[in-house]
């Protein structure tokens, strides 16, 4: 029995971050348009952008999202960037050509 003993209580593992757990994140245009995700730590951010750009009438490939002001892969996770419950996504409309 001082096998089991030496094992961490169940309370400790649950204190680790479970790739599992849910993360909310919110994602705002730069019209200041505000959209609320609930998703997994784990998953790929680009499924996330896949339904934001589906809910918005969008292409997925004519918006770019930031996170911090660095661009987020397709595939980065939550997990991978550090980030917090509540945090927020920028979504900018990419911009093409321009004349000098």
């Amino acid at each position: 029995m001082s096998e089991n003993e030496q094992q961490p209580p169940q309370e400790e593992q649950v204190k680790t971050e479970d790739p599992n757990a849910t993360i909310n994140i919110k994602v705002v245009s730069s019209t200041g348009e505000e959209v609320f995700f609930k998703i997994k730590r784990s998953t790929k951010l680009s499924k996330l952008q896949g339904a934001y750009a589906n809910k918005v009438g969008k292409d997925v490939n004519s918006i770019r999202f930031l996170y911090d002001g660095a661009r987020i892969a397709d595939d980065d996770t939550p997990t991978s960037l550090e980030m917090e419950d509540n945090d927020t996504i920028d979504v900018m409309v990419e911009q093409v050509g321009g004349s000098a």
